[in-house]
């Protein structure tokens, strides 16, 4: 009898976990309807502001003097799907904040008092690291990468820039360096997590080294070695960075 009631107890539980993590997925999803709705309302300003890396038009004259670009658009829908695509980007990343509390809250229970003040600390460093991979991004590495591909072959290929594969493209590229930037974070964790060492990790050097310009190769959208190595240098230096920070992760487990 027993037993069966602690079965029925674990089902209780699992139900009332699932119960919390639909309520908390609900909010969630919520977040970001309406963050996209308001993204799409602003849907023109966000586009020319993904255009600017290419299109003059929406930046001061003397800072840029070749010709305006336009984005072009081949069926009749593309026009309202990229409004969209572009909006609920923009939803997801303005209701982040929302999104991460979420999680934090279906979690805390679980959590022991010092992992709950390792989770709270790491919560502004993902933040800030997301935002400055995907302003790098934006400001230092999309402009080259966009100039060297219109300008490939210029000569005998007139480059009509469609409107859903830009934007695709260019939101990709801006996450996925986000992501990229989150490097430093994710040391640090393991690090304190004891899954590595990191003396370990140091050892690693010159393996992560080669590893970002073959990682820099795959992310970058151009061939040439200076897009390439814009990559790659900052993202090693994010391993140094990690490195340091994972200094302060705390001692090695005692051996059991």
């Amino acid at each position: 009898m027993t037993a069966d009631v602690r079965e029925r107890d674990k089902e209780l539980s699992l139900i009332q976990h699932l119960g919390e993590l639909r309520d908390r997925l609900v909010v969630a999803a919520i977040a970001i309807v309406i963050t996209t709705g308001i993204a799409f309302y602003f849907g023109t300003p966000i586009i020319r502001l993904l255009l600017v890396p290419v299109d003059c038009q929406f930046i001061p004259t003397y800072v840029c003097h070749e010709p305006p670009t336009h984005l072009v658009a081949f069926s009749p829908t593309e026009n309202f799907t990229t409004y969209f695509r572009v909006a609920l980007f923009a939803g997801i990343a303005l209701a982040m904040p929302v999104i991460l509390y979420e999680i934090y809250a279906y979690i805390d229970p679980a959590l022991l008092p010092s992992e709950r003040r390792f989770v709270r600390f790491m919560g502004l460093p993902v933040i800030f690291l997301f935002v400055l991979g995907m302003s790098f991004c934006y400001f230092v590495l999309l402009p080259n990468a966009i100039k060297f591909l219109i300008n490939f072959g210029s000569e005998v290929i007139e480059n009509q820039l469609r409107a859903s594969d830009y934007l695709s493209f260019v939101t990709v590229f801006i996450l996925g360096l986000g992501v990229v930037f989150e490097v430093p974070v994710i040391i640090y964790a393991l690090v304190r997590i004891h899954v590595v060492s990191r003396d370990w990790l140091t050892k690693q050097r010159r393996y992560v080294f080669l590893l970002v310009f073959v990682i820099g190769a795959f992310i970058t959208p151009t061939p040439d070695p200076f897009n390439q190595t814009l990559v790659a240098i900052p993202m090693y230096l994010l391993f140094e960075l990690g490195l340091f920070f994972a200094r302060f992760a705390g001692a090695p487990r005692a051996a059991s």
